[in-house]
């Protein structure tokens, strides 16, 4: 061979991802862990056989050591641990081992191998604290105090520590209804009934009316026996009964509690109060805020609260904001978002002083608060001075870390679920410096999600053009332009939705670089006359950008031509992003702040101040987020001119 091509062979081996031409140890790789998933040990014993160097061949060990926890041999587990001791496999194999241990009791070697995990799952501190519970440690029951508040819907060998915490009376009868109060808001009806059963048989209510009160409130309210008032069990009954009746009519709750509350007590009557209050704050009804006041003695949770602040917002109560902040916990309180308003509260009541302090705890910070927070102080929102880029040596580093390796390995096999863990799990511990290597190296494999979220996690040194990267660029301005849309907003709209990963597919089967639904794929697909349209389509990229930056300009066209409601619309539907528009005018920052779905509000915040990024980027200056959030009006909500877009 020829000396130039002996150097062309060599550049394309090591300018390749890691295992690139690895394609036969890639088909045995996942043959292997098919016979693993089927139970089949010699088919992933002749995979392991012959994986060879593979990046992955430590997965298959695993996979053996796994189907054989059952022999009990527990020398090669260790012998395992030990060499790939903090890795991500390591961890994971150590916590099956402990549930292993927890299902057969072995309390001694769940306490031996507990403490040298990195990051426990919840079920598997469970494990921990039965373990010490075993052999008498008591103290264990004070951690399970704090479960029997906080995880709602426990897992399996969670159960055991509240079984336990009743049974040393450490919980009383109030305790188990607060508890059920709590589940019920948070619609978990199923743990609700569990939690029931705590109850002693003499205040127990039937079950079958828990049941149809569930599924059918107000028949359960007519259906109320005489003097149901005498017992406490019907009593709360009732409450859920009115609580669950909120959810799809709060005035319709309101009337049937005025008719019960005189022989209600007063926790069940405030609690009941507080559900038709939150649901109503959530339906922007007016009378929310009177709702509130006849609530003021419930124990709110920490979703309530935040929903008294927004009702206050939208009255422009900012009194009523002022002391809504200020009765949140200390977490809560120091969120970004309340930090913000409570300075505007303070700023509208004359206090320009003490709102300018407390933006400035949170100005400079890249994201919507930090944003409003900054031009509140009249500064621009600027990027922060770029970071060297990674030298040779650090990017060398980043290739050979096993971790990063292990994770391109499974994203080139096309296992996303294993490679996104594996990829979180090397940047643990990482400084600036090796997470803007490691952030480089996803951005030269198009790993694009992985090299912004890396980026994203830098303290001190910055690289925006990888946090705000812009792949498929000519592509996406040229769809941008022919619909007339501004790439900077249709950029920070992918951006939140798919990271840029071109087969990204959500668990409700929206699809592609801008996750349309089938449906709505074939809307805008018919309407647009792409013909010979068939939904395999809807991943290229191509296609995609068509699709979905057709269905946004339809969708400005429907919205008043406004991004803020766009945005809304786009993740909730055009019909829910009207009908949250006729309390306008509105500002659009108190319009993003009380969306109802909380998934809609951090969407938009995000696409919003995403979009002032890259608009910064794009053109060489800085942007403002506040006149991008503009004003939302009433023409809005004016009869929408595509009746059928979905």
């Amino acid at each position: 061979m020829k000396l130039p091509l002996i150097l062309a062979a060599l550049a394309c081996l090591f300018l390749s991802p890691p295992g690139a031409a690895q394609g036969g140890g890639d088909e045995i790789f996942l043959s292997a862990r098919e016979a693993f998933a089927k139970g089949d040990r010699i088919g992933l014993n002749k995979g392991a056989a012959l994986i060879g160097d593979h990046e992955l061949a430590a997965y298959l060990e695993n996979y053996q050591l796994r189907m054989r926890m059952d022999d009990g041999d527990s020398e090669a587990l260790r012998a395992f641990l030990a060499r790939h001791d903090g890795s991500q496999m390591a961890e994971r194999l150590r916590a099956d081992w402990i549930r292993w241990f927890g299902k057969r009791a072995a309390w001694s070697e769940v306490a031996r191998e507990y403490p040298r995990l990195q990051a426990p799952e919840a079920e598997v501190t469970c494990l921990w604290q039965q373990a010490r519970l075993a052999r008498g440690d008591s103290s264990a029951l004070d951690e399970a105090e704090v479960l029997w508040q906080d995880m709602l819907d426990p897992p399996t060998a969670c159960q055991p520590l509240l079984d336990a915490l009743v049974y040393a009376k450490r919980v009383n009868l109030d305790d188990v209804w607060s508890r059920v109060r709590r589940q019920i808001e948070s619609s978990r009806t199923g743990p609700a009934r569990s939690t029931l059963n705590y109850l002693p048989d003499s205040e127990m209510p039937d079950g079958r009316r828990y049941e149809l009160t569930i599924a059918g409130p107000q028949k359960q309210l007519i259906a109320l026996p005489a003097r149901w008032h005498e017992k406490r069990a019907l009593r709360e009954i009732a409450a859920i009964a009115i609580a669950r009746l909120a959810l799809s009519d709060p005035r319709q709750a309101a009337s049937e509690l005025e008719k019960r509350q005189p022989v209600l007590r007063q926790a069940e009557r405030d609690w009941a109060w507080s559900q038709i209050a939150l649901h109503g704050a959530r339906r922007h009804l007016p009378e929310a805020s009177g709702w509130y006041v006849r609530a003021s003695g419930a124990a709110f949770s920490d979703e309530n609260l935040q929903w008294r602040v927004r009702v206050a917002l939208g009255e422009l109560d900012w009194d009523g904001v002022r002391d809504a902040i200020r009765a949140l916990p200390p977490e809560l309180a120091a969120r970004p978002e309340w930090i913000y308003w409570l300075g505007r509260a303070h700023k509208a009541s004359g206090r320009a002083a003490a709102g300018e302090v407390l933006f400035a705890r949170i100005a400079g910070q890249p994201n919507f608060y930090g944003n409003l927070a900054d031009e509140e102080l009249g500064r621009s929102v600027t990027l922060p001075p770029r970071a060297h880029p990674p030298s040779p040596e650090e990017l060398r580093e980043a290739g050979d870390n096993p971790g990063l390796r292990r994770a391109l390995a499974f994203l080139r096999l096309g296992l996303r679920f294993e490679g996104v863990r594996e990829w979180n799990w090397a940047l643990r511990g990482m400084n600036d410096r090796q997470l803007l290597a490691a952030a480089e190296l996803a951005r030269r494999n198009q790993v694009w999600d992985r090299a912004i979220n890396t980026a994203e996690r830098t303290r001190d040194e910055h690289d925006y053009t990888l946090r705000f990267l812009a792949p498929f660029d000519a592509e996406v301005r040229r769809a941008a332009r022919e619909q007339m849309l501004e790439d900077a907003w249709v950029f920070g709209l992918m951006r939140q939705e798919s990271r840029f990963v071109t087969n990204a597919r959500s668990s409700a089967g929206a699809s592609g670089l801008m996750q349309l639904m089938p449906g709505t794929a074939k809307w805008v697909a018919r309407k647009i006359g792409l013909r010979d349209y068939r939904p395999g389509q809807v991943t290229d990229t191509a296609t995609n950008l068509l699709l979905g930056t057709s269905y946004l300009r339809l969708v400005m066209d429907d919205l008043d031509d406004h991004p803020l409601l766009a945005s809304a619309a786009y993740n909730a539907g055009p019909g829910r992003a009207r009908n949250w528009s006729r309390r306008g005018p509105l500002e659009g920052a108190i319009f993003a702040e009380t969306i109802p779905f909380s998934e809609t509000r951090d969407y938009v915040k995000k696409v919003m101040s995403n979009t002032v990024y890259y608009a910064t980027l794009f053109n060489g200056q800085s942007d403002s987020l506040k006149n991008r959030l503009g004003t939302i009006g009433p023409a809005s909500a004016l009869a929408p001119k595509e009746p059928d877009l979905p």
